[in-house]
């Protein structure tokens, strides 16, 4: 009667283990999303400042003509 007592025990906190790994993972994937939309929103912002810059640098240009 021990042993299965033990092994219904360890199943359990194999169980509850995988749990808090898993409620961890989840987190992390969502900070991991978080950062991956704000670095998004940094490379959109950085390429439309880089076509204003190259819009003024080809106007800049025709008009040295």
């Amino acid at each position: 009667m021990l042993w299965p007592m033990l092994a219904i025990a360890l199943g359990f906190l194999g169980l509850a283990v995988l749990g808090v790994l898993a409620v961890k993972v989840f987190l992390e994937v969502q900070r991991l999303g978080t950062q991956v939309a704000d670095t998004s929103l940094r490379i959109n912002r950085a390429a439309e400042n880089l076509e204003r810059a190259a819009e003024d640098l080809a106007r800049t240009g025709e008009t040295l003509r």
